[in-house]
């Protein structure tokens, strides 16, 4: 795969699932609110992808050594991973109980992350458990946060 594929796929797909996985645990704990969790989705998979697509693609530029397509080639990549990944946890939250479609969100999270940590491993040559242990370790402090954060505010605020 080329590399600026492979850079866009593994950053979008990994921003997505982990800002989306923080996001709706956080909305969860303070609002229980399956509205505001699947607008915080739509959101993130739109506005972040942007963003997060808009950064890959400065941050390819200032190393001044991809050609045009590839920057192009990258920040597409960014963008539609990061949009399709943050758009596959609306199916679980639209069709199960609330807090089951959020463990259900999780889990399949947790495993992608593991996929294209796997991936990522293989390519660089890495022990895949090392950087799938780090990477999975990384997303459940997000996780934790995040649902601290929203009890805060769900006691605090509501």
């Amino acid at each position: 795969m080329k590399e600026s594929l492979r850079t866009g796929i593994c950053f979008g797909t990994t921003s997505g699932i982990i800002t989306t996985l923080g996001l709706i645990v956080g909305l969860h704990a303070g609002t229980h609110s399956r509205l505001v969790i699947i607008g915080g989705i739509l959101t993130i998979a739109i506005a972040d992808a942007f963003s997060d697509s808009l950064g890959i693609h400065v941050s390819e530029e200032s190393e001044n050594k991809h050609t045009g397509r590839e920057l192009w080639e990258s920040t597409a990549c960014t963008f539609i991973a990061k949009f399709f990944f943050a758009m596959t946890f609306i199916a679980p939250i639209l069709v199960l109980e609330l807090y089951t479609a959020i463990i259900v969100s999780v889990a399949w999270g947790l495993l992608i992350l593991a996929g294209i940590s796997y991936y990522v491993s293989r390519v660089g040559k890495e022990k895949p458990w090392k950087v799938v242990l780090e990477h999975l370790v990384i997303a459940m402090i997000v996780i934790a946060i995040t649902h601290y954060v929203g009890d805060w505010i769900g006691m605090a605020f509501v």
